[in-house]
């Protein structure tokens, strides 16, 4: 017969021994989390501190180059600040011969577009002996070639896509939906334009065509910048030429939307000059980018009401 005493003691002893072990293991997941938080932690102040860094060649002649990638829009890496400050630091720079804007970009804001373009244009009046190229990549699209119609000349590869000179708005209508599912629309405004393109409400005739006034005033803005840009080397009997439609690059030069087909390192080397190329283009750093996500995120759930205006 056991000893009631001896097995009280057993079990308490086996169960503090239990205790113990399970403690040591919760230490040891919590050791291993804070040590891989710090590891991150450093990790990350490390990126941003390194960051991607701008070569520039400031104590010898060379060839400026910046690059606009992506949607041009206020908080994307294509944006006004981004590519003018950029453009204020080639020209400054009195070591630069000349300034290549190379583009590959499907468009984007038309106010962000038009800032680029007039920067370019009062750049060039201020430095007139310092010329500035657009290099089209893959595209050069709507909003990206409001901004190339500044340069001096525009090159492309044959095979680029060029054009889409025009402005569009997005926007779906739920209507049907909401009456087969038996949805019923609650929205209360003060203002009887407030809920302007409401896309839960039917289409509203005089809404409807104030937009397309708005777009259409737009896209002139659109046709001037590139007529005032590209002169007399337009083809303006194209049929289409700013209805939005776009062309190769060969094809564009055709039509007068381009002037030469020619790479990056061409126009460095041949037409301006130096093959030195430093690259001017501002690069965010990891906290920037993070937080422009998340800015992002909040700019498409303000907007989507009405939808966004693009030059797309």
């Amino acid at each position: 017969m056991s000893d009631p005493a001896n097995e009280w003691e057993n079990n308490a002893i086996s169960k503090l021994a239990e205790a113990g072990l399970q403690e040591q293991k919760r230490a040891r997941r919590w050791g291993i989390f804070f040590k891989s938080l710090t590891f991150v932690y450093l990790t990350v102040i490390l990126l941003a501190y390194i960051g991607p860094q701008v070569s520039k060649a400031t104590t010898s002649r060379h060839t400026a180059l910046i690059e606009m990638n992506g949607v041009i829009a206020d908080d994307e890496a294509a944006s006004a600040d981004n590519i003018i400050a950029a453009l204020q630091d080639a020209f400054e720079n009195k070591h630069s011969a000349g300034v290549i804007l190379r583009i590959n970009s499907p468009g984007g804001s038309p106010v962000q577009s038009g800032v680029i373009y007039d920067e370019i244009k009062r750049l060039r009046a201020e430095y007139p002996d310092k010329p500035l190229y657009a290099v089209v990549s893959d595209v050069c699209a709507s909003g990206g070639y409001y901004v190339a119609a500044a340069a001096d000349r525009i090159f492309a590869d044959k095979a680029s896509i060029v054009g889409s000179i025009g402005v569009r708005m997005d926007n779906f209508g739920f209507v049907d939906a909401m009456k087969k599912f038996g949805v019923e629309r609650r929205t209360l405004t003060a203002g009887e334009n407030k809920a302007l393109f409401d896309p839960f409400a039917p289409v509203n005739t005089a809404a409807k065509q104030h937009l397309q006034n708005m777009l259409d005033d737009i896209h002139q803005q659109f046709i001037s910048a590139v007529k005032t840009g590209r002169g007399e080397r337009l083809d303006l009997n194209t049929k289409g030429l700013f209805s939005g439609l776009i062309w190769t690059g060969e094809q564009a030069k055709a039509i007068g939307l381009v002037d030469d087909l020619a790479s990056t390192d061409y126009v460095a080397r041949v037409v301006i000059g130096s093959d030195n190329i430093a690259n001017y283009t501002r690069q965010e750093d990891l906290f920037e980018r993070l937080a422009g996500r998340v800015g992002t995120s909040l700019g498409l759930i303000l907007n989507k009401n009405i939808g966004f205006l693009q030059l797309h």
